[in-house]
């Protein structure tokens, strides 16, 4: 990493500092129709208990800010006195929520609550109690994963940051299996190009192919040794499908948990297993291009696609209320992740 002894340290800003990006953007997602309806902006706070809610919304609020606790205390740690980080973790958390709630008053798809602000500023306050328990344990832990594991490339912390987003777009019914950087939705056209269902097949399965492939040389450019690296890279990817599995099963319904492993999906793992076997032996400069290429090859590729049936069923079956957060996140980082890669993978270099 960039320092040893300060690894841990600044993942845990990066992540932070992603997450905090996260909640912004899924707070105030999709960010039309903005309107002033005369109501004071601190109306909220007055409404009392608000007449819908349910247990569900009020967890899901928790754990939204949870991470924000955890991370930023862990971020902070290093600063005078014993519970500084902790104290100033909550404190944004709940900064953080009461300026976003503020916001939501002149989005007339956001309904801002007092009792959101409530679960916000508690849940960031359990991740700064746990990150002040187990920060110690945790960094100590990183530090002897840092040394065994972790190659020394440039900024790996930021690369650890962007895989741990890439997870995170895998918990998003609506892209297709490991999709991301589609620009459509941003840029207000369509894109698509009209195909056959055999040819949609193929599409599907270099979107597939070619993003396993850029992820699995990424996961490699961090790892120490290439006996680490055939043993961690298929175990990410594995990871990343159980999510997809979770994910749907969770938020669409249990009979659609492996709705994933389309036609396209099951030519396009094998096939992009293939040629990462292969290329996880290659030294590093003939690596990062190939996974620049992928990458590149695979974003141009999601901009291309016809719309997904299955995705728009999905999306219309969880996008709707304590989703709607949710979504924001997850498309946010699956529109930007490819191209906040990209000049990772331009940066990254170290000996093969």
């Amino acid at each position: 990493m960039t320092s040893h002894g300060r690894g841990p340290i600044l993942l845990s800003r990066y992540l932070a500092l992603a997450w905090l990006a996260l909640l912004v953007y899924g707070s105030l997602h999709p960010f039309t129709g903005w309107r002033d309806t005369g109501i004071s902006p601190l109306a909220f706070l007055e409404g009392g208990w608000p007449r819908y809610w349910t247990a569900f919304d009020l967890l899901i609020n928790l754990a939204l800010y949870l991470p924000l606790g955890f991370f930023a205390t862990l971020a902070m740690s290093r600063l005078p006195g014993r519970y500084t980080g902790a104290v100033l973790a909550t404190l944004l958390a709940a900064g953080v929520s009461f300026g976003l709630e503020t916001v939501q008053i002149w989005l007339p798809a956001r309904v801002p609550s007092n009792l959101d602000l409530a679960c916000n500023s508690l849940g960031g306050l359990l991740g700064a109690v746990i990150g002040q328990l187990t920060g110690p344990r945790i960094i100590s832990r990183l530090l002897a994963l840092e040394h065994r594991l972790i190659a020394p490339v440039p900024h790996a912390e930021l690369g650890l940051t962007l895989l741990g987003l890439w997870l995170l777009i895998q918990f998003s019914p609506e892209t297709l299996l490991f999709g991301s950087g589609d620009l459509r939705h941003l840029l207000g056209f369509s894109g698509a190009v009209p195909f056959a269902a055999e040819s949609f097949v193929l599409i599907e399965a270099g979107i597939v192919a070619l993003n396993a492939i850029a992820v699995g040389l990424i996961v490699r450019q961090l790892c120490a040794r290439m006996s680490i690296a055939y043993l961690v890279v298929p175990l990410f990817l594995l990871f990343s499908l159980a999510i997809n599995t979770l994910a749907a099963a969770i938020l669409v319904s249990p009979a659609e948990a492996f709705t994933w492993l389309t036609p396209g999906a099951r030519l396009g793992l094998p096939a992009g297993g293939l040629v990462l076997l292969v290329a996880l032996a290659l030294p590093a400069t003939p690596r990062l291009m190939l996974a620049a290429l992928a990458l590149m090859a695979a974003t141009v590729l999601v901009n291309l696609a016809p719309p997904n049936p299955y995705s728009a069923a999905a999306l219309a079956a969880w996008r709707q209320g304590h989703f709607l957060n949710f979504n924001g996140l997850t498309r946010l980082a699956s529109t930007l992740w490819p191209f906040l890669t990209l000049p990772f993978l331009l940066v990254s270099s170290r000996r093969g």
